[in-house]
This record gives structure tokens, C-alpha cells and sequence, in this order.
């Protein structure tokens, strides 16, 4: 714990548009073409704001889109944060700024793989720092807030946009434009960042860091897993291509309420049969997958309540242990 009366928070910047300058304020869509991205420590200078509420140690890292970081930014995430802690014993937290398309899965993996026991708290924003009435503002400051509260601690990863704090392995992004896009489906917010306190109401019940079986240092790349995305009509052209591909695991995006199209079906159960795991999942992106009948004949494993896109990336940590079908089951019901 910081001994000054302020907690000392370590604020990682990535780059995504909360990192991004428009050329006027009303551009708050196409500011990307600019490719014109701030790095924490001007991030910080922009919104001084937030030196009120924490002491705050910028950390500059990779300034990119979030369409492009995976596994090398992952891993250097997880040691980065690792070294913080390490280098600075008195650190409270840890805030990673993040654009906001992948923000939800480099949220899960750092779930997944960190060891740190302080929180770490992934913020974004949906306009850009420099559009009018943009959110990035105050989403630093409350994620500054978030990740420097005790309160906050033994949760997990936690994620932090529209004064609303959620836990990383349920929350998804479901609006292109709107301030309120980051929902927790079936459960809810964890939380909110109001201007007088920080308030709680639940904890994940599921394992997360640092607490897991899970561990980057040594691995070189993740083993490939693809999903495919049920529709009418498909017929496991997609599936048998990933299957030529190299695919590990494959995720079946099923209908609701977990089933995949019959064609895919035939080609999930064939990949099933080679030794490929195949966990079902589906594009409601709401509820529990139930393993039946069908399911267990194919050889294919439930997903649980996990998206498609975060069933991939526990699918694809679970390789990294064992190809053990009954090993992986249990991580789906243990993360």
C-alpha cells in the first residue's frame, strides 16, 4: 500500500481510441485514418485530472489499434504488470488502456494468466480524447479509482467504461457507437464508479488471477483455435478449412441454445474424431451451454455460459496444459 494519501496506480497505455486525436471534435468515428495515437504518459498530461485521485505512474507501451494486439502483446502485458508490482511495492494497482474491440479478450486472458494480486483494471472509450463530450476522461479517472480501492481486490480482472465496473470473463462489447456499450449478460455490473465512492455489490464466483493453472513466461505462441459461426444453410466448408489449417480446438458458435447447423455438425465430429477439441458454444451470447445427447456422441465439449470469442482464448490456454478432453471440460467449469 502507497504510504502517501493518495494510491499510487501504474497506468499501462496500449493505444485504441482512448489513446486517438481527431482533427475536430465532432470527428468521432473516422479519427482513426489518422493513425494519431497518444501514449500514457501524454494521456495523463491531457486529462491531469486524474493526478487529483491517484499518484500516477505512466507506463508507455506498444501504441496500437486494438484490432491488431494478441498473444505477443499478451504476454508482454503479463510480464509488464509482473514487474510493476515487483518494482514498485507499494503499488495499489494497475490500469491498461485499451481500445475497445478487443478489449473484453485481452481482459479475459490477463484474467487467465497474471500473477499479480493487486487489482488490474482495463479501460476504454467510445470517442475519441479529442471529440466532444468524449469519455475517455473520466473513464481514466474512475478506472484510476477502481484500481486503486481495496474493495476492488479478489475480483479478478475488472473492466471499467460508463461509470460501470464489470468483471472481465462475463462482460462483452454489444454497441458500435453507444457510451454504454460493455454489458454483462444473465448477471450484471459488479459495480459502479460514482463520484463519491467507489460501490460494490457482487464478486465473480469463478477462478481468476492470480489463482490459476495458467502461465505465459514459457509459452512461445498459442496453439491455433477458430470458430465457426453458425447460419442457415452451412454446410462444415469453414470447419473442414480450419481442420486443413492446423487447427487445435475449434469452437462451434452454435444456435441458440448451443447446437451447430447440421452440416458443420458432421465436419465438428469428424475434426472431434482426429483429435481436435471442439467445445460448442453459441451466437446468443447469453446462457449455458447443456451437453446432449448430440454432443457427447460428437465428441464435443460444452462451453458453459463463456462467448464464442473467450470460449477461443480459454480453449486456446487449456491446449497450452493438455489435449485431455476431460481435463479441458473442467477448466470449462472452473474459469
Amino acid at each position: 500500500m502507497s504510504t502517501t494519501s493518495k494510491p499510487k496506480v501504474a497506468f499501462i497505455g496500449t493505444g485504441g481510441t482512448i489513446a486517438s486525436l481527431g482533427i475536430h471534435p465532432l470527428e468521432i468515428q473516422d479519427y482513426g485514418v489518422h493513425d494519431n495515437r497518444m501514449h500514457a504518459s501524454q494521456i495523463v498530461a491531457r486529462f491531469p485530472e486524474v493526478n487529483e485521485v491517484a499518484e500516477i505512474i505512466p507506463v508507455d507501451f506498444r501504441n496500437v489499434p486494438s484490432t491488431e494486439v494478441y498473444f505477443p502483446e499478451w504476454k508482454e502485458l503479463a510480464a509488464l504488470c509482473s514487474d510493476l508490482v515487483e518494482k514498485h511495492l507499494d503499488l495499489d494497482g494497475i490500469v491498461i488502456g485499451h481500445g475497445t474491440a478487443t478489449l473484453e479478450e485481452t481482459a479475459y486472458v490477463m484474467n487467465l494468466v497474471l500473477k499479480v494480486s493487486i487489482p488490474v483494471v482495463m479501460v476504454g472509450s467510445q470517442r475519441p480524447a479529442s471529440g466532444l463530450s468524449t469519455d475517455a476522461g473520466m473513464n481514466l479517472v474512475n478506472a484510476v479509482r477502481t484500481a486503486g480501492h481495496p474493495d476492488s481486490r479478489g475480483r479478478g480482472v475488472l473492466v471499467l467504461l460508463n461509470d460501470e465496473i464489470q468483471a472481465a470473463r462475463e462482460v462483452t462489447k454489444t454497441s458500435n457507437w453507444r457510451m454504454q456499450t460493455f454489458r454483462t449478460p444473465d448477471f450484471g455490473i459488479l459495480g459502479h464508479a460514482d463520484a463519491d465512492r467507489i460501490a460494490y455489490y457482487r464478486k465473480p464466483e469463478r477462478r481468476h488471477m492470480p489463482d490459476t493453472e495458467f502461465d505465459l513466461t514459457e509459452v512461445a505462441t498459442l496453439p491455433r483455435v477458430d470458430i465457426a459461426y453458425a447460419y442457415a444453410g452451412a454446410d462444415g466448408a469453414a470447419v473442414r478449412a480450419f481442420i486443413a489449417a492446423g487447427a487445435r480446438g475449434i469452437v462451434s458458435a452454435g444456435f441458440a441454445p448451443g447446437s451447430p447447423p447440421p452440416g458443420d455438425l458432421k465436419a465438428l465430429t469428424e475434426a472431434a474424431a482426429q483429435g481436435i477439441i471442439v467445445v460448442q458454444s453459441s451466437r446468443a451470447g447469453s446462457g449455458r451451454i447443456f451437453r446432449g445427447k448430440r454432443l457427447v456422441e460428437a465428441g464435443i465439449i460444452a462451453g458453459d455460459n463463456l462467448n464464442p470469442q473467450k470460449a477461443r482464448l480459454l480453449l486456446a490456454l487449456a491446449l497450452t496444459q493438455t489435449s485431455d478432453p476431460d481435463e479441458i471440460a473442467r477448466m470449462f467449469l472452473t474459469y
